[in-house]
């Protein structure tokens, strides 16, 4: 009877026990029932605000959000150390895990959007993608280098977003490789997100199939272990729970590199099929306790990410989740606990993870920011005391500016020395046509009547063939060594040698880009053509000048025909004294051949410009007279030097005469000692030279200047969106020194 009552007794305590702990649970899921709808009200009401905020209702001034602010600090730090992944220990979270195992999918969960390409089995997460999570009133996405957003509430913005995160991937790969480690920097905001900044990386592969660089595999685990080794990363590690768990590769590169667990999150994805599949539920619970794999974590979640289907909406996918895990045994048996489970429960302990790791370690980083800039400063001071700190960018505007100012200043040169210097090259350039084309063959005629026909038809066929296109040639060189010559007197006063390159690569680039006026050539050839017509000599001083032209031409070919004819004949006896220089065995020749033609010269001092072979033969036979044999050949070589010292003497004779014969020229007075067409010439090629400077100044002035300027505009525009060209020609440890400098104090 006693057992029987106790038995009795027994079965009454379980029977309240188990009434107690079904009260229990209702009255836990009614509570959860409220919680969730008092969250929900929550999130409502921040979004009203946030939005009454967003339009400004408060007046109140909206500052960057922190996230932000530090998301914007690691993109410094990336482009300040391409290595940053390693050098620089600023938290972050890196999602990694085996290729198809759902680690886009839990990112996708917790931005709370599917905002990333699809792809049935196929590797889809070709590079990096760095997503900063962060609240804002509306749910949208927007790339770094990027104005557009994405308004991830539609589904042709979410297609949009997919479609350009794919051809970014794309694009980042270089030809023949399969993965890229360039990162794809991408910003989410919206009502109720964590604020956190996650790195998606590819997923780790165990076989390289067709179609995929032979390197592939290891270049994910090398560029996953460099995310990794940052000491103060959050590696968020997933894991396949459909598969075995024997399968995964990825946990023991996490233990590598986090053996201890102090920075790991664990995530057991698609837990649905774990529990349908798996005939020992058990080991669900061993590896969500840290049981089964020797990695070690933190916090170990178990989460489902939908049924699978490419288009389940974040909702659907929510309501899944939650519908499975409260009629999931693992939780009603103990086997999982309830923070453990969801995607939500996951993003509040990654955030939560995240923030404190970053407070943990800003400050140790900002102190080693702080000895990195007091050095930098330091070696600025020392090798730079008296220049300002400038980057590649802003010393590329100074530089800018400074090239503006020096075209500016060549619009300032004077018409008279515009004209000075087309006048003076433009000689330099057709002097030596005008000697030895015109005025020689016309001058040794030795009749007035046939000098005046050759030097008219020379000059006629001159002017319609070479001359226009000469002068313009001139003009541009002109144009172009005045622009120069600006330009290094502008460097002289500044004594700044660091954008020579750059200022050089400007001049060469406008100078290329510049095409002269082809059309102004026409209009040249008719004005240099009546220059050259015009015969009529009006006044004294014009004659004089034209005497004082001819002189100096003559005195300058003369000079050069000396040089060439000691040369030719080597040094004479004073030199041969003093500086104990003898002849050459030609030179020798040479000198016995002048000695015996300057005989011939004297002897005939009308003589004309070539030697008859009676006269070659003559002096041939002389010079064997003497023991001197000479070919024929170099006789009247020498023949002709000779003979133009002998013409040029004599041309400047009667240019003296000339002098007084103005009166006789006026008046048409024949005179054969002061028959003066040869001044007449000069006379005609100095108008010429004088009225083709003044139109190409004209041209110079009123077009091609202002076309260059356009020119150098166009140039220094293109330079400054080309960061390559800019790199590449603004260069030195001044430069480094102060973009080292410019990016530490931002980051600070």
């Amino acid at each position: 009877c006693g057992a029987a009552e106790a038995h009795l007794k027994v079965s009454s305590d379980k029977e309240k026990i188990d009434q107690l702990q079904e009260e229990l649970l209702r009255t836990q899921l009614k509570y959860q029932r409220m919680l969730e709808r008092l969250e929900k009200e929550n999130k409502e009401l921040r979004k009203v605000v946030l939005q009454k905020d967003d339009k400004g209702i408060h007046q109140r001034k909206v500052k960057k959000s922190l996230i932000d602010l530090y998301s914007e600090v690691l993109d410094i730090l990336s482009d300040y150390d391409s290595n940053y992944n390693t050098q620089d220990h600023l938290p972050r979270v890196v999602v990694v895990g085996d290729q198809s195992a759902g680690k886009t999918s839990v990112l996708e969960m917790i931005a709370q959007a599917r905002i990333f390409p699809r792809g049935s089995g196929e590797m889809m997460t070709r590079s990096p993608v760095k997503v900063t999570l962060s609240e804002g009133p509306h749910h949208v996405a927007m790339f770094k280098d990027s104005g557009r957003e994405f308004d991830l509430s539609k589904e042709e913005d979410l297609a949009a977003l997919r479609h350009e995160i794919e051809l970014r991937m794309r694009k980042s790969v270089k030809e023949g490789q399969t993965v890229s480690s360039e990162t794809i920097s991408l910003s989410v905001k919206g009502p109720g997100i964590q604020r956190m900044v996650l790195v998606d990386l590819p997923g780790v592969i165990s076989t390289v199939t067709t179609g995929m660089a032979s390197d592939t595999k290891e270049t994910i685990f090398s560029m996953s272990k460099a995310y990794m080794q940052n000491p103060n990363a959050i590696i968020l590690c997933i894991q396949d729970g459909s598969v075995d768990a024997e399968r995964s590769i990825v946990t023991d590169l996490v233990s590598q590199m986090d053996p201890h667990g102090r920075r790991t999150i664990f995530v057991l994805t698609k837990v649905d099929l774990a529990e349908k599949n798996l005939a020992s539920p058990s080991r669900i619970q061993q590896i969500v306790e840290g049981k089964l794999f020797p990695m070690k974590a933190l916090g170990y979640f178990a989460v489902v990410t939908g049924k699978g289907g490419t288009g389940e909406s974040i909702d659907a996918i929510k309501d899944y989740e939650e519908d499975f895990f409260q009629n999931s045994r693992l939780l009603r048996d103990g086997m999982l606990k309830a923070h453990q489970v969801t995607t939500k429960n996951l993003s509040l302990a990654v955030s939560d993870c995240f923030w404190k790791m970053v407070r943990e370690s800003v400050e140790q980083q900002a102190d080693v920011f702080k000895a990195s800039r007091f050095n930098l400063e330091t070696e600025w001071k020392n090798n730079y005391p008296r220049l300002r700190e400038l980057d590649r960018n802003e010393l590329f505007e100074k530089a800018k500016n400074e090239i503006l100012d020096e075209v500016i200043s060549l619009s300032q040169v004077t018409p008279q020395l515009w004209e000075s210097i087309l006048q003076k090259k433009l000689w330099e350039r057709v002097s030596t046509h005008v000697i030895e084309n015109i005025y020689l063959p016309a001058a040794q005629t030795m009749d007035s009547g046939t000098f005046n026909t050759t030097v008219d038809i020379k000059l006629k066929q001159w002017t319609d063939k070479q001359l226009p296109h000469k002068a313009l040639e001139v003009a541009w060189e002109t144009l172009q060594e005045e622009f120069a010559r600006f330009m290094a007197e502008y460097k002289g006063k500044d004594q700044d040698d660091i954008f020579d390159k750059l200022k050089e690569a400007v001049k060469d680039e406008s100078i290329k880009r510049h095409k002269w006026n082809e059309r102004a050539m026409d209009s040249l050839r008719v004005i240099q053509h009546n220059a050259l017509e015009d015969r009529s000599i009006t006044d004294k001083p014009q004659w004089d000048a034209a005497i004082q032209f001819m002189e100096e031409t003559l005195e300058s070919r003369l000079k050069d025909n000396e040089s060439v004819i000691k040369d030719m004949v080597g040094p004479d006896w004073t030199e041969r004294w003093l500086k104990w220089v003898n002849r050459t065995p030609e030179q020798h020749i040479r000198n016995e051949t002048k000695n015996e033609l300057d005989r011939l010269l004297k002897l005939h001092d009308d003589h004309t410009a070539y030697l008859a072979s009676d006269e070659v033969t003559t002096v041939r036979k002389n010079l064997e007279g003497r023991g001197v044999e000479v070919d024929p050949v170099l006789i009247k070589d020498t023949w002709h030097q000779l003979y133009r010292r002998h013409f040029l003497q004599k041309a400047l004779t009667h240019c003296s005469l000339c002098k007084r014969g103005f009166y006789y020229y006026q008046r048409h007075f024949v005179d054969s000692e002061l028959e003066c067409n040869d001044v007449v010439l000069f006379w005609r090629i100095q108008r010429m030279l004088v009225i083709t400077a003044n139109t190409l100044r004209q041209q110079l002035t009123n077009t091609e200047v202002r076309r260059l300027e356009k020119n150098v505009k166009e140039v220094l525009d293109d330079f400054g969106e080309d960061l390559e060209k800019k790199t590449q020609l603004i260069t030195g440890r001044r430069v480094q020194l102060a973009e080292d400098l410019s990016k530490i104090k931002t980051t600070q």
